[in-house]
C-alpha cells in the first residue's frame, strides 16, 4: 500500500464526473485529411518471445484508431449501447469482415502511426482502411467491414455518423491499387 510510510507519498486521484467519454485530443489522436491519425507506443506486453510485435496485437491497434475515430466524429458508443430503447444489449459496431496485410514488423519501443479512413458507407455498415506504419513505412493494412447491430440484427448508421464519414472523405478518392492511398500523415506534418 502506497500510504506515504515508506517513504512513496502518490497524491490522491483526482476523480472528475464527467459525460460519457469525453475526448482527449492527445490520446485520441486527429481527424487529418478525410480520415483520421493517431500514434501508439509499442510496450513489452505489444510483443512476443522474438521482440516483434505478436500479430494479434496489431488487432488491437486498429480497434482504437477506429473507436478514437468514431469519438472524435462525435459517436458516443457507450451512449449508443445504453440507447437500445427496448433493445437488448444496445447498438453497437461490430467487425463483419477482415482483409488483413502483414508487411514489415514492428518492435517494442517504436512508435507507430494508425490511419483510418472510410473507404464506403452504405445504411448499416462502413468499410475503412487502416494501416500501421513506423516513420511513413507502412508496416501493416487492413480492409475492415463494421455494421451496426441492435440485438444481433442489422440497424441504420445514425444519420450524423454517416453525414460526418461522408462529409469526412469517404469514397474515391481514397481508393488506390491497396487498401488506401500512398499518402501518410506522420506525426511531424501538420493536418
Amino acid at each position: 500500500m502506497f500510504d506515504g510510510a515508506h517513504g512513496i507519498d502518490l497524491p490522491k486521484p483526482h476523480v472528475a464526473s464527467t459525460p460519457a467519454a469525453p475526448s482527449h485530443a492527445h490520446l485520441d489522436g486527429e481527424i487529418c485529411d478525410g480520415g483520421h491519425r493517431m500514434l501508439v507506443r509499442v510496450y513489452y506486453e505489444d510483443t512476443d518471445f522474438s521482440g516483434i510485435v505478436y500479430h494479434a496485437n496489431y488487432l488491437r491497434f486498429l480497434e482504437r484508431g477506429r473507436s478514437n475515430y468514431l469519438r472524435l466524429l462525435g459517436a458516443d458508443q457507450r451512449a449508443l449501447f445504453s440507447d437500445g430503447v427496448g433493445e437488448a444489449p444496445g447498438y453497437a459496431f461490430v467487425v463483419r469482415a477482415m482483409q488483413l496485410e502483414f508487411l514489415r514488423s514492428a518492435r517494442m519501443d517504436d512508435l507507430l502511426e494508425v490511419e483510418t479512413r472510410p473507404l464506403e458507407v452504405k445504411g448499416a455498415s462502413i468499410t475503412m482502411g487502416q494501416r500501421i506504419l513506423r516513420d511513413g513505412t507502412v508496416l501493416f493494412e487492413a480492409k475492415v467491414k463494421v455494421a451496426f447491430v441492435s440485438g444481433g440484427r442489422p440497424r441504420p448508421i445514425p444519420k450524423a455518423i454517416r453525414t460526418a464519414m461522408s462529409a469526412d472523405g469517404a469514397g474515391p478518392d481514397f481508393a488506390s491499387s491497396n487498401v488506401m492511398a500512398s499518402k501518410s500523415i506522420s506525426g511531424d506534418e501538420p493536418c
